[in-house]
């Protein structure tokens, strides 16, 4: 146990990425073809069990929780002029980083009109805002994709903000993921993700892992432009303060 954060220390599960270069691999065996990561979805109606993807690309397997480092996280908004009707259409508006939108209207996000609390349906916003984490799980060399509905932001942010207390930021850990089951006030049930610190990586698994996520965050930024999968914007209204904006606990 390390003295200075309380955070356990074990395994050295990640060292053997010290001699992986992933843009050595992209280049050799992706050439000409369109990078994808694959996905891990959170169900709807507040179901707490995760859907992983599986190596032989079959039925999506089950699990209650898993874990994994968290390589690199980002904004991810999107304005749809029309409803979103499903598929990979890209909005019309969209931002990787929560600051500058691209598309129609376009511009700073903060004072899009889009991006305001009851612009929207049922009183949210107009334009969704998720964020995408790229996770590393053990043993595998490239990451799963999981993208946190709006319902799960303040608590991935006070999960951060657990980290940083202790001097730690998130590719420093394991992190396990879960889900709980909310309701909103409406009395929609749908599900929450929760985050926990697993254990913190030894020296060599960090220096090991930060090469590959620097690598992960340049590819970021052109993994499916901005279109979606159908469930990555279609989410449950979640209940906010109309003074603060913020949304209120389940």
């Amino acid at each position: 146990m390390t003295q200075e954060t309380g955070i356990v220390t074990t395994n050295n599960a990640f060292e053997e990425l010290a001699s992986f270069n992933l843009t050595d691999a992209m280049s050799q065996e992706l050439e000409g073809l369109s990078l994808s990561f694959e996905r891990i979805k959170i169900p709807s109606a507040g179901s707490t069990v995760f859907e992983l993807p599986t190596m032989d690309g079959g039925e999506p397997e089950t699990v209650k929780e898993f874990t994994g480092v968290i390589l690199y996280h980002h904004p991810l908004f999107a304005y749809y002029r029309d409803k979103y009707a499903g598929g990979n259409e890209p909005p019309d508006c969209g931002s990787f980083d929560g600051v500058t939108g691209e598309g129609d209207p376009g511009g700073a996000c903060v004072k899009c009109r889009y991006n305001q609390f009851g612009s929207g349906e049922g009183g949210g916003k107009a334009c969704k805002n998720r964020r995408r984490i790229y996770i590393l799980r053990e043993g595998e060399v490239f990451p799963v994709l999981l993208s946190l509905p709006t319902g799960s932001l303040k608590e991935f942010t006070r999960y951060i903000q657990r980290l940083l207390s202790r001097g730690k930021k998130s590719l420093a850990v394991v992190t396990r993921f879960s889900l709980k089951k909310a309701v909103n006030t409406g009395g929609i049930a749908y599900s929450q993700a929760q985050f926990n610190i697993e254990r913190a990586l030894t020296e060599a698994e960090l220096a090991a892992v930060s090469n590959l996520a620097a690598q992960v965050k340049e590819y970021a930024k052109h993994v499916g432009g901005y279109s979606v999968d159908l469930d990555e914007f279609v989410e449950v209204p979640t209940p906010f303060d109309p003074a603060t904006g913020e949304i209120v606990e389940p």
